[in-house]
């Protein structure tokens, strides 16, 4: 099993870019999912997530700006619009397979445990 991250990219600020995550051999019941971000000297802040039966949730400064989705086949995407050069940073997927937190809706690094390998996103003024 392997977590397979595309889509990074440089744009300016105002564009737009697609992350596709996809969690192959993996086989995931009442799970959730979510992106993360971090700069260098800064800890991973959690930029959204998905759960299979709930809803979503955003980090204030992204919400309006990105959407998560997931196709229910270990597929998980991204959608950033209106790009800031703040948003720069490696993002990086992640999943709780066995949803052991999913209910409890948090956005923190601690409750995953299957992660990407992260793709850069720079944004330019």
């Amino acid at each position: 099993a392997r977590v397979v991250e595309s889509g990074g990219g440089s744009v300016q600020a105002g564009g737009s870019l697609r992350l596709s995550c996809t969690f192959e051999g993996y086989s995931f019941s009442n799970y959730c999912m979510a992106w993360f971000r971090q700069v260098p000297g800064r800890e991973r802040e959690g930029v959204a997530r998905i759960t299979r039966d709930g809803p979503k949730k955003y980090a204030r400064s992204v919400e309006g700006r990105f959407i998560i989705s997931d196709d229910g086949n270990m597929n998980l995407v991204l959608e950033m619009n209106d790009l800031k050069p703040e948003d720069t940073a490696m993002y990086t997927c992640a999943a709780d397979p066995r949803g052991r937190y999913c209910t409890g809706g948090y956005l923190e690094p601690w409750a995953f445990d299957t992660w990407g390998q992260g793709t850069q996103v720079t944004v330019s003024s």
